[in-house]
């Protein structure tokens, strides 16, 4: 029975290689393909590809997270297991042999999902607005004896001015440990670590390349804990989620759409500032890295064509997919705005709304993944005047999710047997492929 360890890595590069001596040592005698990511190139719909060789037009994950228009609710980084709408991995290996154990550690996707072990974070939001460390485990009592012995996962450092090496150490542990007691047959592990220092900085920064030795250590660890862990050495599989490249640019989509009259604002007396009003306005967009699902309120083709000429030919937008112009990257799902807009390289897209600071929303100079109606890096930022997250999307130096147009925007991967690739340039959905061949699947 042979056992798969699949490391998910977003950010990693095959030039980051040469300075990872323990991931090294898992190709020697292995293999190594050019990975490219699918589009949208960011970590929900990249894992989703990956665990069920689909893209977002089949299993629906179009985002990191969701506009749900018949609620006009948003809902980001929140999502169950039950948002993918096709079978995973964990759920053709148990079909095909019951007897298979299969473990999920943090893929964002994963509560809920047919692995029989699972830990990812699942703060514990009080009726105060505070928030409890804990983290959703299957068997359900794992996570007080994860916490017991490693103390609770370091969630403010998973995410936000203080993201570091801490939070992946944790998985690591954590993981080892898992590896150790239940023996996992198939293992889906995600590493963030190196997403935080290239957005922060940049991909080529020197902080991006001390996070790179940082998570080589940490691998190292991984690597002797899991081997200890099995008779035999386990197939190692290394991929990139997806490639950051600098970016010294950004654009406003809901500002545009606001100043041309489509997008509303409203007050509530519980909320200071403004906040976007899903029910009277007429288009909106949920912005992702480097790309955005504008929602058209009124769906004929001539008001969609009206919403993209305000994006066409504008900077920083390479391209603006309207109406079934989405098919061209299967993102014609019914969950997808009605127009998609897609970054150049050095651009892009920041979710602000308002046009006068003084009249943002009281969550945008906090650390708010789930009220924000889009994805926010500037949170990895501090403000010390304010003591807050700054308003300055300008400081984001590094970025992803467009589609990637040469060999600097394609990942890697990595497996420590010479056989287990079956070509030297992939795509994330051929991971799904080379993890059921090593079960004769």
């Amino acid at each position: 029975m042979p056992n798969v360890y699949l490391l998910s890595i977003p950010g990693l590069r095959p030039a980051d290689l040469p300075a990872m001596p323990n991931l090294n040592r898992l190709a020697v005698g292995g293999a190594q393909a050019t990975l490219r990511p699918s589009f949208p190139c960011v970590t929900w719909p990249v894992q989703a590809n990956m665990l069920t060789g689909r893209l977002p037009s089949a299993h629906g994950v179009v985002a990191n997270g969701f506009y749900w228009r018949e609620r006009r609710e948003v809902e980001m980084w929140t999502a169950g297991n039950d948002k993918i709408q096709q079978p995973q991995l964990w759920d053709v290996l148990k079909k095909h042999n019951p007897s298979l154990k299969t473990a999920a550690w943090f893929p964002m996707l994963s509560k809920g999902c047919g692995a029989d072990t699972i830990c990812m974070p699942a703060p514990v939001h009080n009726p105060d607005g505070t928030e409890s460390l804990w983290c959703y485990t299957r068997p359900v009592e794992l996570y007080g004896e994860l916490r017991d012995k490693y103390g609770h996962f370091p969630l403010q450092h998973f995410w936000g001015p203080l993201a570091n090496i801490k939070s992946t150490a944790w998985i690591v542990d954590s993981a080892v440990e898992a590896a150790s007691r239940f023996k996992p047959d198939f293992f889906y592990i995600y590493l963030p670590h190196l997403d935080y220092a290239a957005q922060k900085h940049g991909p080529d920064s020197p902080q991006a390349a001390a996070a790179v030795a940082e998570l080589d250590e940490t691998l190292g660890r991984l690597i002797i804990g899991v081997e200890a862990a099995h008779a035999e050495p386990p197939l190692w599989l290394v991929a990139s989620e997806y490639v950051i490249t600098p970016v010294s640019h950004v654009a406003y989509p809901n500002r545009v759409l606001r100043e041309a009259g489509w997008l509303s604002v409203r007050n509530e007396k519980e909320a200071t500032g403004e906040l976007i009003d899903f029910e009277t306005s007429r288009a909106w967009a949920l912005v992702d890295h480097q790309f955005s699902h504008v929602f058209v309120r009124d769906a004929d083709a001539a008001t969609i064509n009206q919403v993209a000429a305000l994006f066409r030919s504008r900077k920083g937008f390479a391209e603006v997919l309207a109406g079934s112009e989405r098919a061209k990257y299967q993102m014609d799902h019914s969950r997808s705005g009605e127009v998609i807009l897609i970054s150049t390289p050095e651009s892009w897209q920041a979710y602000y709304y308002w046009l006068d600071d003084a009249k943002a929303p009281s969550f945008a100079r906090t650390v708010d993944i789930h009220r924000k109606p889009g994805y926010d890096p500037v949170e990895l930022f501090f403000d010390p005047q304010t003591r807050g997250i700054p308003l300055n999307a300008n400081l984001v130096r590094g970025s992803h999710g467009a589609p990637p147009l040469d060999a600097s925007q394609r990942g890697v991967l990595i497996a420590s047997h010479p056989a287990a690739l079956s070509g030297s340039d992939l795509r994330d959905t051929d991971v799904y492929g080379v993890v059921l061949k090593q079960f004769a699947i």
